[in-house]
């Protein structure tokens, strides 16, 4: 069978397998462990090939107008977007976001403040993607940034720092299908 083919009919598979909150048409009767893992290669729909990372331009980045500044230094350290949106966390999305931290002391305060306003959700690519990001973020507190980081010059403090970043390869693919199904990567 051709490439095209056998892209054409696994894309098929993908959407009438894959569930509706994973981006797809949901499960055909009779099927229910078929899942897609980059079988798109040939066509680029969905290739993958280098390192993806999730980043949010906070609510006080959102608010304080550096968006544009921040996406201008996305595309200058040279990473390929492959996937943005606006939007606003519900309570209960930013908790599911960051359960990871449940048990920490700041939970709550952080949960509030991702659903506070709208943030910017975006899956970058290039190669180191997650170093390369954590490298142009800075340090979490601002104070301790070093000098040129977004964090250094865009965030308010500690708890609003402007950005988030994935801090490993693995969180950045889950964290990227958190807010993107894998159609929306491009």
């Amino acid at each position: 069978m051709p490439w095209y083919k056998a892209t054409y009919y696994s894309f098929y598979r993908v959407l009438r397998c894959t569930p509706i909150s994973e981006g797809g048409l949901d499960y055909p009767p009779g099927h229910t462990d078929i899942w897609f893992d980059g079988l798109l290669k040939k066509n680029n729909l969905v290739a993958m090939s280098k390192e993806i990372t999730l980043i949010m331009i906070k609510p006080d980045g959102v608010e304080d107008g550096h968006s544009g500044a921040i996406l201008k230094r996305i595309e200058e350290e040279g990473f390929k977007i492959l996937g943005m949106k606006k939007l606003q966390l519900s309570k209960g999305q930013a908790e599911k976001f960051y359960e990871v931290h449940k048990e920490r002391p700041f939970f709550g305060e952080l949960t509030t403040f991702m659903s506070s306003s709208p943030i910017i959700a975006a899956v970058l690519e290039r190669d180191n993607a997650v170093a390369h990001w954590r490298k142009v973020i800075g340090a979490t507190d601002p104070a301790e940034a070093e000098e040129n980081t977004i964090r250094k010059l865009y965030a308010r403090s500690k708890g609003e720092n402007a950005v988030h970043g994935s801090d490993s390869v693995e969180n950045g693919r889950l964290e990227a299908s958190f807010f993107f199904s894998q159609l929306e990567l491009v």
